[in-house]
């Protein structure tokens, strides 16, 4: 591919099945990790990534300053994956809940690594909202093109934000639906800073203290499996980034 496309633009888009059930690790990376299954997968993604074919491909085809590099995922770690004892689709650290969950951080929180030397400083974390929806608006900008005015686009190209041009994401609010039932909104307060989260909707947790549904294999989006909030849940993620404690109108009336 890098051949044949070295010369002009192009776009190419991979898809891993790494970090996901069922866990494929090849025999030279199993036993690597010191995290089980899940984390040789996570060790060989690294290094397909990084050595096998892509950025040191890149590198030594002098496509490196030329190269717009967007390293994410499309959800957190899938908690109800099990065999035994041991867990086989991932951890997702303080945030609450995962995979399938329409509200909770631990479904929504995903890595976010962009590599474009030259253009783009080395090392900066850029603490803004953002989305996968973002993906295709910059890429078109990257391509000289422009986004269809006939309708109402969700993402925003992310340049200005990674250049530097604008110091705060686009996207004051983010509407986190499961399925097509909406479970949740964040609202990212743009002269303070804060970001707020309210959750409509959330999946009742199997047993109820694990964070998971167990009993069910994945969470539901409606129906029994699910408790419906009036008033919504309320959390300020900037200070409370588990969702552990909910503020209330008696605690936080403003």
């Amino acid at each position: 591919f890098y051949f044949r496309n070295k010369h002009r633009p192009f776009l190419l888009f991979v898809s891993l099945l790494h970090v996901h059930t069922p866990l494929i690790t090849t025999e030279k990376f199993q036993g690597r990790s010191r995290h089980g299954l899940y984390g040789d997968n996570v060790e060989e993604m690294d290094w397909m990534v990084g050595k096998f074919w892509l950025l040191d491909v890149i590198d030594k085809e002098g496509l490196k300053n030329t190269t717009f590099i967007y390293f994410a995922s499309d959800h957190g770690g899938f908690l109800e994956a099990h065999r035994g004892n041991s867990q086989l689709g991932g951890w997702n650290g303080i945030y609450k809940g995962g995979k399938g969950m329409g509200g909770w951080e631990g479904g929504i929180r995903v890595p976010g690594i962009v590599r474009w030397p030259g253009v783009l400083p080395a090392g900066t974390v850029i603490d803004e909202p953002t989305s996968l929806m973002d993906i295709y608006p910059t890429v078109v900008q990257l391509a000289g093109g422009a986004v269809p005015q006939d309708r109402v686009m969700d993402g925003h190209t992310l340049l200005p934000l990674l250049q530097g041009t604008e110091q705060h994401s686009r996207h004051e609010f983010l509407f986190h639906y499961c399925g097509v039932f909406l479970h949740a909104v964040r609202w990212h307060q743009k002269h303070s800073g804060t970001v707020w989260k309210a959750h409509y909707a959330t999946p009742i947790f199997q047993p109820e203290a694990s964070g998971a549904c167990f009993r069910r294999g994945i969470c539901p989006c409606f129906g029994d499996g699910v408790t419906h909030h009036d008033p919504p849940l309320l959390f300020n993620l900037s200070k409370d980034p588990s969702e552990s404690n909910p503020l209330s109108a008696d605690t936080e009336p403003l």
